[in-house]
């Protein structure tokens, strides 16, 4: 397993990110999917964030990505979704209309932590530890 590092730590931190769109309108196509995961990559980029893996469905994606400890999770989803938000409406304007208002992902997101062991087998190694 090769872990990151910089300075200070060595690190290995995977995310399992789902956005879903508005409404859970189905808008998605394979351009659009591509159009979007490579706004992600360019914008992560200067946040330290590596995408892994991406797929979508009709009506929301899934991200996987390795981030560094210092970054700041929702200010960059939230500069994500802002910003993938502007530029898909603005290249795909078939999009608006299919949704209400000017939103174009849900207000919410789901955002897990993922790899490594499973958290029963880290709780026994840290019980276990001193003995």
């Amino acid at each position: 397993m090769k872990l990151d590092n910089n300075n200070h730590s060595v690190f290995l931190l995977y995310y399992h990110l789902v956005l879903v769109v508005k409404y859970r309108r189905k808008v998605f196509s394979d351009d659009m999917s591509q159009y979007a995961k490579d706004i992600f990559v360019r914008i992560g980029q200067s946040y330290h964030i590596t995408l892994e893996e991406w797929n979508h469905d009709r009506d929301h994606v899934h991200i996987m990505f390795r981030a560094n400890p210092n970054t700041d999770l929702s200010k960059f989803i939230n500069a994500y979704k802002s910003a993938s938000s502007r530029l898909i409406k603005k290249d795909f304007p078939e999009v608006r209309q299919k949704l209400w208002k000017e939103m174009f992902w849900s207000r919410s997101y789901c955002l897990l932590t993922t790899g490594g062991a499973p958290i029963e087998i880290i709780r026994k190694y840290i019980e276990t530890q001193g003995r």
